[in-house]
């Protein structure tokens, strides 16, 4: 019996589970790795999460899913959280959001009422100005050191501006109160690897919109205003603009306008499940030619920058799936890494430096629980890849292997040899693969079969070291299921064991199955594997 993944609704009932599945196939296929040299690199701390502004009466389709988990309220000194940050050791987090442009800060000349952000229905996203106290500054910053998180902060571009029809805001931009709050954060000692401008202003613009002209005027400012105040610092802080999502003219523009060294990173925006109610979000998921469509994103980003601003490098900025707060029980489940892992190892492709998932806590797309802090899936997937992989990104080839088997490879993390991501979206068909080296694809003679079994072993994968011993030529695997064949299930099971807070209240550890190197390799219908090759010759990754 065969089934096509390319089913909707009525149909995806049949895939609700694993163990829905009737018939299972095989098939064999190969993988060539080019590890000669790497075709693009990532930056080392490539995973990023964000904190938003949301308060907790935000809410999608009759569900509020914030709670306290905004940059005003939440609890900073939850244990869970300290250490699910400090595990991703030097966590990119990006403080920002839709409400970042309604942001004041209560610094030196600021005279008006400080209070958190309340529903407005005439408000910018139905929504009032919220203040950020410096105490609440503070906290934030004690919080970014004690988990050594790695800080991009979104400011207010709208300041100052006013609206005259639909999205459109004009008018300049004043600097002053994020000036104030700058110098502040300088004169504290506070380290900012990052400022941001504005959020989601780019194009049409989201809840509003600023023309390019006056925003890279604007920025051109900011750019200022940061090399004053960081005169005499050996490494300023980044310019980070603009936030949003793609729109070539309005992209391009912006680096023409700006000039040369004044963007340092382009940021984009990118939602590509769409609205988090869709009843298809789970089928749209393990679509693999619908999951394929954000390359085209991915890649005219990356042309826009080279054709205008070969200085600037590109950015993930905010990344959630599914937008308006994430999809219900679909966002916080096993399913949800399919996406999520597909995303990550696609965008680096090209060329993409930072990855910033929304969020690392909040709505339901959250990396963490927003009630108990416990940790979704998707943050094990994040730990996993930030453990693993390393920056630099290979060409995989492709033979016999059908749509819904996605390949990546990467140099390893803090080690020799490769690591594999295999993320199978068949319901039905196992992948039988044999993984070749590309630098002994054309070395194959009839003489081969004269030599030992060890030796050609080595010869295939080009292990690396002419004095490995059999023992030596193993793998490690790290296979990612569901709890109980649920793909909606919240426990990532690795190798078969659930991945829960231990009773210290700590993060799990993360133990790889280590296989024999000449044992088959193989990836089961439904699920996502990591597999480590510490001695393949790679000489890219030196």
């Amino acid at each position: 019996m065969r089934l096509s993944m390319a089913f909707w609704a009525p149909l995806f009932v049949f895939v609700a589970s694993i163990s829905a599945v009737l018939a299972q196939y095989v098939q064999e296929s190969e993988l060539i790795i080019n590890g000669t040299l790497p075709m693009s690199h990532t930056d080392a701390n490539y995973i990023c999460a964000t904190i938003d502004w949301w308060p907790n009466d935000k809410c999608n389709y009759n569900h509020c899913p914030w709670g306290s988990s905004s940059a005003l309220n939440l609890d900073l000194t939850h244990p869970i959280l300290t250490k699910a940050v400090q595990a991703l050791e030097h966590l990119r987090i990006r403080v920002g959001g839709s409400l970042q442009d309604q942001v004041v800060y209560n610094v030196d000349d600021f005279s008006g009422l400080c209070h958190p952000f309340e529903i407005l229905k005439d408000g910018l996203f139905g929504f009032s100005k919220g203040c950020l106290r410096m105490d609440r500054w503070d906290e934030l910053n004690q919080f970014f050191v004690n988990t050594g998180a790695i800080v991009t902060f979104g400011l207010n571009a709208l300041h100052g501006r006013h609206q005259i029809n639909g999205k459109v805001w004009v008018g300049n931009w004043n600097s002053s109160n994020a000036c104030d709050f700058i110098k502040y954060t300088v004169s504290k000692g506070y380290h900012i690897h990052s400022w941001e401008f504005g959020n989601e202003l780019s194009g049409k613009g989201i809840g509003a919109m600023v023309h390019v002209e006056q925003y890279a005027s604007d920025l051109i400012e900011l750019r200022g205003i940061i090399d004053n105040l960081y005169q005499g610092v050996s490494q300023k802080p980044l310019l980070v603009a603009p936030g949003g999502f793609f729109d070539r003219e309005w992209f391009a523009k912006l680096l023409k306008v700006s000039g040369s060294k004044v963007v340092d990173v382009m940021t984009l925006h990118l939602y590509n499940l769409g609205p988090g109610i869709d009843p298809n979000l789970v089928a749209k998921i393990l679509d693999p030619r619908f999951l394929s469509r954000a390359s085209v994103t991915f890649n005219d980003l990356q042309q826009t920058i080279k054709a205008n601003g070969p200085w600037a490098s590109s950015w993930i900025g905010e990344s959630g799936g599914a937008y308006n707060s994430g999809g219900l029980h679909v966002s916080d489940t096993f399913v949800n890494s399919f996406w999520y892992l597909d995303q990550l190892a696609m965008a680096a492709k090209y060329h993409t430096e930072v990855y910033c998932r929304q969020t690392l806590i909040g709505g339901n797309y959250g990396l963490l629980n927003k009630t108990t802090f416990l940790p979704n899936p998707d943050y094990y997937s994040a730990l996993l890849w930030h453990r693993l992989i390393g920056t630099g990104v290979l060409s995989v080839e492709r033979r016999s292997v059908g749509p819904h088997l996605r390949t990546y490879a990467h140099c390893s993390k803090g080690k020799t040899g490769i690591t594999l991501l295999l993320i199978n979206l068949s319901n039905q068909t196992k992948f039988k693969l044999t993984v070749h080296n590309i630098l002994n694809m054309d070395l194959h003679t009839t003489k081969e079969k004269e030599v030992s079994f060890i030796h050609r072993l080595k010869s295939s994968f080009s292990w690396m070291g002419s004095k490995s011993t059999q023992n030596e030529l193993s793998r490690e695997e790290y296979n990612l299921t569901p709890q109980g064949d649920d793909l909606k299930s919240k426990t990532m099971l690795l190798n078969g064991v659930p991945l829960e807070i231990t009773q210290t209240g700590d993060i799990p550890q993360l133990k790889p199955a280590v296989v024999d190197v000449n044992s088959p390799t193989s990836i089961a219908p439904l699920t996502i594997k990591f597999i480590q090759f510490p001695n393949f010759d790679a000489p890219g990754c030196k």
